[in-house]
């Protein structure tokens, strides 16, 4: 498989995230599907994607703690562009063991707490969303984070045996809001309100311009700790 993956890296040296998507949408037909958070960078793929094929898979997460304005971003994104993104949730039993022994905000006290957290909400939802995929989509950027400076435009998941596909890695803030506003893609206020990566509400807070763009994700954590484990 690694063989593999390196030869897709290689066959995408110099193509645009679009021509990346025309390629792996025909590659691997209905086993791939956009695993989308509703941020910027997924909104942008969305975009590309539907454009390309109208029936493509596409799905979120909803963690039961997202901010309203994320839920109302994706009944406009499904009449925009009319579909009906599936939507996977955690387990309800999983959810009420978790804050019955930890409690509600239980992501606070500890790196372990947080993490278990999102395993629940997060993790065994997309592990339950991976089942039927040969590959995923991805919205990853390598200038997110310090976290995210070495990941390829393709590569092998081990944790979910699946190959992973990040056709923005290369690309700018500045390019994604470009096309943004070229295409009129729908898209989250609270990114107009500083706000420039969105998770769950309680996890999430305002930068201060200039500021890492994911220092207000978990922001009591230090910057290497501050995935969720869904990249790794």
């Amino acid at each position: 498989m690694t063989d593999y993956v390196d030869e897709l890296n290689e066959s995408f040296t110099g193509k645009t995230p679009q021509e990346v998507l025309l390629s792996v949408l025909n590659e691997f037909k209905m086993d791939i599907a956009l695993a989308s958070s509703l941020g910027v960078e997924d909104q942008v793929l969305t975009d590309m994607i539907l454009k390309i094929d109208r029936n493509a898979n596409i799905f979120t997460l909803d963690t039961g703690r997202l901010f309203p304005e994320t839920y109302s971003l994706l009944d406009k994104t499904n009449m925009r562009y009319g579909i009906k993104m599936q939507v996977y949730f955690p387990h309800f039993n999983a959810v009420e063991e978790m804050v019955s022994v930890n409690g509600i905000n239980l992501f606070y006290e500890s790196i372990e707490k947080r993490k278990l957290c999102c395993h629940v909400r997060k993790l065994e939802p997309l592990g339950r969303a991976f089942r039927e995929l040969d590959a995923w989509i991805c919205g990853l950027r390598r200038e997110q984070s310090v976290t995210r400076q070495d990941m390829k435009l393709v590569e092998w998941d081990k944790t979910n045996n699946l190959i992973k596909i990040n056709p923005l890695i290369d690309w700018t803030e500045q390019q994604v809001w470009d096309y943004v506003r070229r295409h009129n893609v729908p898209y989250n206020p609270l990114h107009d309100n500083d706000f420039p990566s969105i998770g769950c509400q309680p996890c999430t807070r305002a930068v201060k311009k200039g500021d890492d763009i994911r220092s207000g994700r978990w922001w009591w954590e230090d910057p290497e700790h501050k995935e969720c484990g869904l990249h790794k």
